[in-house]
């Protein structure tokens, strides 16, 4: 783990173990088990067995391309050097997208959240859609913490949103105060399909 820690996120050892034990306890308090553990595994690719691609390709904030880049991405002020900032066909609020039209059909700048839930489809997994929604999203902050793009998202999207909320706010937690009007991941058990085993 801790080879994979995104720099700017956790930049000492000790905060590093911090992160590592957090997600131990999570996981062994019944939280989360499977999206918890799995989440940041696709930082792999950072490994030079994975590709030995550039932490910029791989770790970060993720956004939505082919529509208006909301003001609530990180960096907010250096998009405007993206020439799709002034591309008329994706600088409006739903560039090449309908309203509600669901996630799964919202290209999503590229990152280690989208490489594992790419494996993780391709090779048939047994995880709910909100399994998949955690893993795939739980580095756009610009929705889950800022309420941007929701006019993206369709009902599904909606329901899982709840999910990815109760997961993120321990770690955000740890970071600084989040208020959400979710409870904790502590507090609640997943439903009957993320009992899931794994051989």
């Amino acid at each position: 783990m801790t080879i994979l820690i995104e720099k700017p996120e956790l930049e000492s050892q000790t905060e590093c173990q911090k992160h590592v034990e957090e997600t131990n306890e999570l996981v062994l308090d019944g939280g989360f088990p499977v999206p918890k553990s799995l989440s940041d595994l696709g930082k792999v690719l950072l490994l030079p067995k994975f590709g030995g691609l550039p932490q910029w390709a791989v770790v970060g904030d993720t956004f939505p391309v082919g529509c208006a880049f909301d003001e609530a991405n990180i960096h907010h002020k250096y998009f405007k050097e993206n020439p799709d900032y002034n591309n008329p066909a994706y600088n409006t609020k739903n560039g090449v997208y309908s309203q509600s039209c669901g996630l799964e059909n919202v290209m999503i700048s590229w990152g280690h959240d989208d490489y594992l839930y790419l494996v993780a489809k391709e090779n048939g997994t047994t995880l709910p859609s909100a399994g998949l929604f955690i893993i795939r999203y739980h580095s756009l902050y610009p929705l889950h913490k800022e309420e941007a793009y929701m006019h993206l998202l369709n009902e599904e999207d909606e329901q899982n949103l709840k999910w990815l909320r109760i997961f993120k706010s321990p770690a955000d937690a740890a970071h600084q105060p989040v208020s959400t009007p979710y409870p904790t991941a502590a507090s609640h058990q997943w439903p009957t399909p993320f009992a899931v085993a794994i051989p």
